[in-house]
């Protein structure tokens, strides 16, 4: 049975990360190797600013990745899709049926196909989620298989702008030549590899804390019911750090070394030397930003923190940053976790941290989702050698000799005891033609001079 890859990329801010996984028999998703290059100012709030380095950085990753299934080339990528323009907007669909019949698949698939086709201005639709579904104006969690004459659904239209996927496709299509097999939108995905079900249905709050972005997204019922990205992020803290005359580089190491978000639990040195007196200053002032932020998008959905019991979960490379999370539950007053994958998930090279790559993992593990999952690599056969092969000569070894004066028996040895002839052993090789006629040349010579010494001697006498 020939191998299925699945090749997915996440295009962040700060980096950019390539996986490869394969589906077992089981059905559950095995996670080959993730690879990892960094951006500096390529990427800004989800959409490709420089499409030569991006380019030149997602082909490192490919050859990297290939290197890693051998007899195979990627061909195609599934792409995460997330930035400060991903939004959810509510849109209600309706059908009126002329009697009373059984709601199939197809009909809740052409109201899905009719949102798809939803045009906004410079704005993309990127995925449709199920918030809500009534069969005669009754709200019903499955709406297949129930009986009706209309049938009303509520729909989360996930949107970004058209430029992402322009440029995705220029870097992606156009430059390296590969497929685009589909868009996945990083947040959802996100929610279906760190969410139980549980959680989705008590509700929840699922925080992607990133470089340039923060992205809340709250459950409730099973469904997602809001969605919204903020232009804040772990960057603003690094960039708060560099105005006491620090690189930006050497800032981001600060800040992971010995910065604090949360007031309470800094410490004025650490064991490398440092005083983070002032860093922290600016690291717990840039994150009570964010949390506020983070607490009012609660508010914004229409809800409140005790409608969210199964509390808030984080993932994102920002939540790395010390104190972050038990500022933001001692903020809200929610129970707060970090995300990791709750779904079966083999992870194929001990390399791989899985709660820093959640990111990309997410969008492998939504591609399997997919039913009309494609595969992104092909089998590549080894080329024969074109180069021509010489045909084997018949060995006219006697022939040669024969025009060169050579005795047919010049291989063999006769005993002149007993008259018995022998095949001389097999020599591991023998002199080449051109060589032989000129020994024997050179023979014939000496033998003429020998010939003519004699002659002159019997003058003599």
């Amino acid at each position: 049975m020939e191998q299925k890859y699945i090749i997915a990329l996440e295009i962040g801010s700060s980096k950019l990360r390539g996986a490869v996984g394969q589906l077992d028999s089981s059905g559950t998703l095995s996670v080959k190797a993730v690879e990892e290059e960094q951006l500096i100012d390529s990427v800004r709030y989800g959409c490709i600013q420089n499409v030569a380095e991006v380019s030149n950085r997602i082909q490192a990753i490919i050859s990297r990745l290939e290197s890693r299934i051998p007899g195979h080339r990627v061909t195609g990528v599934y792409v995460g899709v997330g930035g400060k323009s991903t939004m959810a907007t509510r849109a209600e669909f309706e059908r009126q049926l002329p009697l009373e019949r059984e709601i199939t698949k197809e009909m809740v698939e052409q109201i899905n196909e009719e949102a798809y086709g939803t045009i906004y201005n410079e704005r993309d639709v990127i995925s449709v989620t199920p918030r809500e579904y009534r069969i005669d104006r009754s709200v019903v969690a499955r709406p297949v298989g129930t009986y009706g004459r209309s049938i009303q659904a509520t729909l989360n239209l996930i949107t970004c702008r058209s430029q992402i996927k322009r440029n995705l496709n220029q870097v992606l299509s156009e430059k390296l030549h590969l497929n685009v097999n589909g868009y996945i939108v990083r947040q959802l995905a996100q929610a279906d590899l760190v969410l139980s079900s549980d959680e989705k249905r008590l509700g929840c709050m699922l925080v992607d804390f990133g470089a340039e972005t923060t992205t809340v997204s709250i459950y409730k019922n099973g469904a997602l019911q809001y969605l919204a990205t903020l232009p804040l992020g772990s960057r603003n803290i690094t960039r708060d750090i560099t105005s006491l005359n620090h690189l930006e580089e050497r800032a981001e190491q600060l800040k992971l070394a010995g910065g604090n978000a949360d007031p309470a639990n800094t410490t004025t040195f650490t064991p490398d030397g440092i005083d983070y007196t002032e860093i922290n200053n600016y690291v717990t002032a840039r994150a009570g930003e964010i949390i506020a932020n983070i607490n009012e998008q609660i508010k914004y959905a229409g809800f409140t923190g005790r409608q969210l019991p199964a509390g808030i979960i984080v993932v994102g490379n920002g939540a790395k940053l010390r104190g972050f999370n038990s500022r933001l539950e001692a903020f809200t007053k929610m129970k707060v976790r970090a995300g990791m994958p709750v779904v079966m998930i083999r992870i194929g090279d001990p390399r791989i941290h899985t709660a820093e790559a959640v990111d990309v993992i997410s969008v492998l593990y939504a591609a399997t989702l997919d039913p009309m999952m494609r595969a992104c690599t092909i089998a590549v056969i080894p080329k024969e050698d074109d180069t021509p092969k010489a045909e084997t000569q018949p060995d006219n070894s006697n022939d040669d000799d024969d025009d060169f004066g050579v005795d047919e028996d010049d291989d063999m040895d006769i005993d002149d005891e007993d008259d018995e002839i022998r095949e001389k052993p097999r020599r591991p090789s023998r002199p080449g033609i051109f060589t032989r006629a000129i020994d024997k040349m050179k023979n014939r010579v000496t033998q003429i001079l020998t010939e003519t010494d004699d002659d002159d001697n019997d003058d003599l006498d």
